[in-house]
């Protein structure tokens, strides 16, 4: 499965084709799955720009994707970074009126597990995010099931990006939930490469890198997606 991770935090200034608004990610989302993408995640902003777990927020960008592109399954992030404290971050996902079909829950920050609760409460399918071998324990003493585990490899180093997957990896339970393995900046391709050889899957998006494989600069999401899938298909 190859997922498109359409904006994050990334800013315009970063890169002019970084979709902002709910019709930017909708017609971004369109895009990406006719590329050959079968899912994409967001990060729904506010009329300001920033990110938001508000619930009016959260709608229209779920609802716009789902508009122009049905049946695509559409995620968000729920990054303590967004609303720092656990407790209004649970609030923020009991009052969503418009539910997204998966969303990201980072295992190593407060409250991840009260989130990733309130999530599955909700009906909405829980990503784990582990970006360290540590996470691997803490996720597993949680008592929400998890859809899927995401493998995020932050540091951009490629080399000590690859270790970190592989050791995350060698510390996840055999059996478990399907597994997504990413990298970010420099090591975004490489790690690709590594999900792909291990038959994993994996993303590509502007969250993720600015580049193509050969190190040009990306027009935007599409492109980077038809360059995964040329990748992919080798």
């Amino acid at each position: 499965m190859l997922k498109a991770c359409l904006n994050g935090g990334r800013r315009r200034d970063e890169h002019p084709a970084v979709p902002l608004t709910p019709a930017e990610l909708a017609a971004d989302a369109a895009r990406c799955a006719s590329a050959g993408v079968a899912a994409v995640h967001v990060h729904p902003r506010d009329d300001a720009g920033a990110e938001s777990l508000d619930a009016a927020v959260i709608a229209a960008a779920v609802t716009a994707v789902r508009a122009a592109r049905p049946g695509l399954p559409v995620g968000v992030s729920t990054g303590a970074w967004i609303v720092p404290d656990p407790v209004e971050r649970v609030a923020a996902v009991r009052a969503w009126t418009v539910l997204p079909d998966f969303a990201s829950v980072n295992v190593h920050e407060p409250g991840a597990a009260e989130v990733a609760a309130a999530l599955h409460e909700r009906g909405v399918m829980v990503e784990a995010g582990i970006w360290t071998e540590a996470a691997v324990d803490a996720w597993r003493r949680w008592s929400t099931p998890t859809g899927r585990v995401l493998v995020e490899c932050m540091a951009e180093r490629v080399e000590a990006a690859l270790a970190d997957a592989a050791a995350i990896l060698a510390a996840l339970p055999g059996g478990g939930p399907p597994v997504l393995l990413h990298g970010e900046g420099p090591a975004t391709w490489p790690v690709f490469g590594e999900a792909v050889r291990r038959g994993l899957h994996t993303r590509i998006g502007l969250e993720d890198t600015l580049l193509l494989p050969d190190g040009a600069p990306a027009p935007d999401n599409a492109a980077l997606v038809a360059a995964a899938r040329s990748r992919g298909s080798r």
